[in-house]
């Protein structure tokens, strides 16, 4: 019901995508609407000049300008193609008797079954206008006569989502699983990798007995040299990114031109789960994006038992070409299940994810369409970097706008150049929509969902990459929020590893040994240097305590200064890449924070030892991250 309230709300209130009038029947609606009175002359003339401008359909326009509400024109319409208009919502839906149509394709081509008549004849309530051709293909899907309704596009969805409600929950959350098992993180452990950890327990448990000193120097080395390589890694990685600054570089030539006729629709998808204390602020950033809001597809995903979230959204009136889409229901409930529904709705030719505290740029989305025709078809995605407008507010935020800047700033173009997989962040991900349809949206039981889509796109042979405009987000400011945070990304990467390693040789043949390589290093690193450093900070106390007579009798005179020079330098080198990232941001107060860095680490040690033991005890767990909590107003900061 609570849908239902704000779908009627919608017509009135809420601009719509697609209002369906070719460019050769704009005078015609145009006229219908000026003689029924919706519209004056001088807003049809404006219409009519924007319509010139862009090339989006006039419906779409005046429906978007709030000149015309939903009902009205496709009421309007309903009577051009001389049909009578249905409103679903008086119309009993039942579950979905038609088991051979394909969901996503009724979604697409704008038409639903909504009931079927004694003498077998269907009933279809259609966004599109059933000319004859049309009407034929819908008879050939049903596999019997059709009688044709018109109705709203928000409506179509609408009854697509009764309709087909556990279709759509089903996909969602098992679509990738059941097309591609081995590249779904339902499974935490295969039976082979099971076996694997089981062999190395059982040997390092049988050289603890059999040889402790031996064994304890090994593991000593081990995590250290661990810890180093990891750090090596990314030190070389933001060298590189450094020295090319290798973004998909977009510059104001190129963006002044584009031309708006040609701009595309683009979807926006903004996953929201207890949010609505950011609610008022997501709207007002939606509508600062720079984009004609006739050709804007922002899809609300709002989980069925919040309502709060959906009475603020209601409450915000949100700018009219926001749709709100109920997410069925049911386990797993993560944010990678709610995206896969709302792809199913997606109407854009690109795709866009957001976190519903998320400020991009205004101008990010015509950034991100010159960097695809700048990069041409093999790029499938591109990443638009993360950073947080509320960084002063205290040492947690200083540190984590610290880590983003490198991140975003360095790591990620230096991923970039070298060729290797980049994990994407958790927003402000672009998309071309086949694209991420053909790589199976995203695996709703990996709860880094965004790394794991990024890694499965480079294991496909395709391109990820970044694009010079941010996006700004609200840092985290509180401890034990961060802890939840962080063990939730590190517990994604530990799934994402042994997802991808499942079957190690088939991914070096199918990237080659160096993406191979840079996969192990960076998304098994990450968790294991943050494993790494309580051993390594215990051993480095140790031997400042205990007499040296009894460290050799504990470790080997080069375990312990291996140990010692992996501890020293490895700290030195992250806090040199975090004060590199501050650098490029003029965000010169932050640099000597960065000496902080070791204990910045310690919190991710923490972090990452409750993200193992959740991913024994609850490996498919979302732990929620609180947004709305800081003080500071959400303005933009200086680039």
């Amino acid at each position: 019901m609570a849908e239902l309230a704000s779908r009627r709300s919608s017509h009135s209130q809420v601009r719509g995508q697609r209002g369906h009038t070719s460019p050769l029947g704009a005078e015609r609606i145009g006229s219908a609407l000026l003689a029924a009175g919706e519209v004056t002359q001088a807003q049809l003339d404006w219409a009519l000049g924007v319509q010139r401008r862009t090339g989006s359909r006039l419906g779409a326009i005046l429906v978007a300008a709030g000149m015309v509400t939903r009902l009205a024109l496709y009421r309007t319409l309903a009577a051009q193609w001389e049909i009578p208009f249905v409103d679903v919502t008086t119309v009993p839906l039942g579950l979905s008797t038609w088991p051979h149509l394909d969901v996503e394709v009724l979604a697409r081509d704008l038409w639903v079954p909504i009931s079927k008549r004694a003498d077998g004849t269907v009933v279809v309530a259609t966004a599109q206008e059933p000319t004859p051709a049309r009407h034929a293909a819908i008879e050939a899907q049903l596999g019997r006569p059709a009688v044709m309704r018109a109705t709203t596009d928000w409506d179509v969805d609408y009854a697509l989502r009764h309709l087909f409600r556990f279709r759509l929950l089903d996909a969602a959350s098992h679509g990738l699983w059941r097309n591609d098992r081995e590249r779904s993180a339902r499974t935490v452990l295969t039976r082979e990798q099971a076996a694997a950890f089981g062999i190395c327990l059982l040997v390092l448990v049988g050289g603890v007995l059999a040889a402790p000193r031996i064994a304890l120097a090994a593991a000593s080395a081990t995590v250290a040299c661990a810890f180093m390589a990891a750090v090596l890694f990314k030190f070389f990685v933001c060298l590189v990114g450094a020295y090319h600054e290798t973004f998909v570089q977009v510059t104001e030539a190129e963006l002044d031109a584009l031309s708006e006729s040609e701009l595309p629709v683009y979807t926006i998808l903004v996953p929201c789960y207890r949010e609505a204390a950011v609610l008022p602020d997501l709207m007002r950033h939606l509508a600062a994006l720079d984009y004609p809001p006739e050709k804007l597809d922002i899809l609300l995903l709002l989980e069925e038992d919040d309502q709060e979230t959906r009475a603020a959204a209601i409450a915000a009136r949100p700018p009219s070409n926001v749709k709100m889409v109920t997410v069925p229901r049911g386990d797993p409930q993560t944010k990678p299940k709610a995206c896969n529904v709302g792809l199913v709705f997606a109407r854009g030719e690109y795709l866009v994810i957001y976190d519903a505290e998320d400020q991009p740029d205004p101008d990010q989305l015509k950034r991100a369409i010159a960097a695809f025709k700048k990069a041409g078809p093999e790029l499938v995605c591109v990443q638009a970097p993360l950073n947080y407008f509320n960084a002063q507010e205290n040492a947690l935020t200083r540190m984590f706008t610290l880590e983003y800047s490198f991140w975003f700033d360095y790591m990620l173009p230096g991923l970039s150049a070298l060729r290797l997989p980049i994990p994407l962040g958790g927003t402000s991900n672009h998309f071309r929509t086949d694209e991420l349809r053909l790589l199976g949206g995203w695996d709703p039981f990996n709860v880094t969902e965004d790394a794991d889509l990024g890694i499965r796109a480079a294991a496909l042979g395709k391109r990820v990459g970044v694009v010079n405009s941010t996006t700004f987000e609200e840092a985290n400011n509180a401890y034990r929020n961060f802890v939840r945070q962080r063990s939730r990304w590190i517990k994604g990467y530990v799934q994402t590893t042994l997802v991808h390693l499942r079957h190690p040789w088939e991914l070096v043949r199918s990237v080659g040994w160096r993406q191979a390589g840079g996969f192990a290093l960076l998304i098994a690193g990450t968790p294991i240097s943050f494993l790494a450093m309580p051993p390594l900070y215990v051993l480095m106390v140790v031997s400042l305590f205990l007499p040296p007579s009894v460290l050799s009798a504990m470790y080997p005179p080069w375990v312990l200064w291996t140990s010692l020079a992996s501890f020293l330098l490895g700290n030195a080198l992250m806090v040199y890449v975090s004060m590199m990232g501050v650098f490029k941001r003029r965000r010169h107060r932050l640099v000597l924070w960065a000496l902080l860095n070791p204990l910045y680490w310690l919190l991710h040690a923490v972090a990452a030892y409750k993200a193992l033991g959740q991913l024994v005890l609850r490996p498919h767990y979302w732990e929620k991250t609180e947004h709305g909590l800081t003080a500071f107003q959400s303005s933009l900061p200086p680039r």
